[in-house]
């Protein structure tokens, strides 16, 4: 059974635990756009009654990461364009605007945080996941050199369908590699404070991104959601040990 329990050192309810877990398992494909999603059987693999899988349910489908029909069921849904599109303005926004607000003297650990994270993204043969949390921390590390650390949450919560988008293909779209050296370019500026070059390389990094998630989407049309289509694609719910 799940119970309270303490993650980043602070202390989650069975409800706050569960929909950390479904979150991620959303996010990172493990449950696909489409899954069937039981609350008996999610509950069960889970260890917990159905009622924090069921209020779980109600906050995904808040950030629209899960639709519900009545009669029919509940089901992940596909990933929406349109948030997608909303989740690269709003990295934009923050992520070009925080480059401005850098101060005068980088704080050396920061600094050194960073350059450990490069670091590790040049290693070979990066999994998806391992990719996926480097490139996270970097762009979190980068906030928090402006002084903007807290809105990576905010940032976070609003690129969900983008995170998605991105898992479907990243390894057959940008290469992590090219990813690693954006990432370089963008922080080689930033410590020579040569601003309006780390300001076009960050907003030519978030494109790229961008231009993958439309290949992607033109592969996989059928898992993303058109033209105000939200009939749900049928997949049956895989249930973890």
């Amino acid at each position: 059974m799940l119970s309270s329990v303490a993650v980043d050192g602070q202390k989650r309810t069975n409800r706050q635990t569960v929909y950390a877990i479904l979150r991620h398992k959303v996010l990172t494909m493990e449950l696909p756009p489409g899954a069937a999603l039981s609350e008996n059987e999610l509950a069960a693999a889970l260890g917990v009654s159905r009622t924090p899988v069921r209020e779980s349910l109600i906050l995904l489908a808040e950030e629209g990461l899960v639709q519900v029909f009545p009669q029919v069921g509940s089901f992940v849904s596909r990933v929406d364009p349109v948030r997608v599109a909303d989740a690269q303005f709003i990295r934009e926004a923050v992520e070009l605007t925080a480059l401005d607000d850098l101060p005068e003297t980088l704080d050396p650990v920061r600094v050194a945080s960073l350059e450990e994270n490069l670091r590790r993204q040049d290693v070979p043969d990066l999994t998806v996941e391992e990719f996926f949390t480097l490139d996270e921390e970097f762009h979190h590390g980068l906030l928090a050199l402006s002084g903007h650390g807290a809105a990576w949450a905010t940032v976070s919560a609003a690129k969900g369908h983008l995170d998605r988008a991105r898992r479907l293909g990243l390894h057959d779209a940008t290469p992590p590699s090219v990813n690693a050296v954006q990432h370089r370019t963008i922080l080689d500026a930033v410590r020579r404070r040569d601003l309006t070059a780390a300001r076009a390389a960050m907003r030519t990094h978030l494109r790229a991104v961008f231009a993958d998630v439309e290949r992607i989407r033109a592969r996989s049309p059928e898992l993303f959601a058109s033209n105000g289509d939200s009939t749900p694609v049928r997949r049956n719910i895989v249930i973890w040990d």
